[in-house]
């Protein structure tokens, strides 16, 4: 049985950076986003392989149904302490603004290449590929201190996703489809205490998990020609998904409890004790911003034309070559090397107080 949860009071940020001290975060949660980060890898390898492997496909749907609602359960959770204080506000806008415009700007020239497009225009209002999570986690950080003083947080965000689910003209600007969609997920971060982990790691929690997946991932595999995988994306209206409009009405309700519940079953199995990957969870916003150069120029580089590739054998390889580059973003030397694009620190910015706040935060 894993070690129990710690009462430590959470800080804000889904993927602290190297300046806080190990012995001060909890196992669980840093093994828990690596985890997380390569399932994400690996779903974003198994794209080119979908058309040819219903196993893949059936796969693929089962991680997208819950890695990123994962992500950003614990993304809420750790954003608790959000009080929109001085201090605060600052982290966010290094942590999450300034990578934004950096990513953004720097995934615009490199699909000028990979997906032939050379004229395409740096747009800050349309997020482009992974940077969708930053510009959400902006807004939802924004947001925080009104979900934490509302009666009904819950109920109120799901009162708000449905709408946005039914509504094709919210458009693409700062991808607010999908940040509206998946707010719920943010919001029952935010309203979790450490108990509410503890009770899915207890051992009839991960024996129950298992039958879970299994039958998670028959269903999948049912609904590989039936339903869009698009589904999970929460990018979409769902007239946009070919759905009479009535239908973003249980849709969106049904998708985010089975969503949770498998959530529920991932954490389950997340262990709580220091391993090997612990400290890489540390890393996970690196893993995330980083792979998708590789992810968008695996196919223009040739690597899915071998037939081998779309059959068993290759998509194992994928799937292990995915991992290991996300687990080599996540180390040390990487984060070093980056640290001035995802992390940036700019004491000339905010001035000798905010220099010092900084300090006394990372102290």
């Amino acid at each position: 049985m894993s070690g129990p949860l710690t009462n430590r009071p959470p800080v804000q940020d889904p993927a602290p950076g190297p300046g806080r001290p190990a012995e001060d975060r909890d196992a669980f949660f840093d093994n828990a986003k690596y985890l997380a980060i390569v399932l994400v890898a690996s779903g974003h390898a198994w794209e080119p392989l979908r058309d040819g492997s219903r196993t893949v496909s059936a796969l693929y749907m089962l991680v997208y149904a819950f890695h990123m609602p994962a992500f950003i359960v614990v993304a809420g959770y750790f954003s608790r302490n959000f009080d929109a204080s001085p201090r605060r506000l600052r982290r966010l806008v290094t942590g999450v603004a300034l990578p934004y415009v950096v990513f953004e700007t720097a995934y615009t020239f490199w699909t000028r290449w990979t997906d032939g497009v050379p004229d395409r225009p740096v747009s800050l209002l349309e997020p482009l590929y992974l940077t969708w999570f930053l510009a959400a986690l902006f807004m939802w950080r924004l947001t925080t201190p009104v979900w934490r003083h509302v009666r009904w947080p819950l109920p109120l965000a799901l009162g708000v996703a449905v709408p946005a689910s039914v509504t094709p003209s919210i458009g693409e600007d700062l991808d607010l489809q999908r940040t509206l969609q998946f707010l719920p997920y943010f919001v029952l971060g935010l309203c979790l205490r450490p108990e509410h982990f503890r009770l899915v790691r207890r051992r009839a929690a991960r024996v129950l998990a298992v039958p879970v997946f299994v039958g998670a991932l028959g269903v999948a595999y049912w609904a590989v020609p039936r339903l869009s995988g698009a589904w999970f994306y929460h990018r979409d209206s769902v007239q946009e998904l070919g759905a009479p409009g009535w239908s973003g009405l249980v849709m969106t309700p049904v998708l985010f409890g089975c969503s949770v519940l498998l959530v529920a079953c991932f954490l389950a199995w997340v262990p709580g004790r220091r391993t090997w990957f612990t400290t890489l969870g540390a890393g996970t916003l690196y893993g995330y911003l980083l792979h998708g150069f590789v992810a968008q120029g695996s196919e223009p580089w040739g690597w899915y034309e071998p037939a081998w590739v779309h059959g068993p054998l290759g998509a194992a390889v994928v799937t292990a070559v995915a991992a290991v580059t996300v687990t080599l973003l996540c180390t040390p030397p990487v984060r070093r090397v980056f640290r001035f694009a995802v992390e940036p620190d700019l004491p000339w910015a905010f001035g000798r107080d905010g220099s010092r706040e900084r300090v006394a935060a990372s102290a």
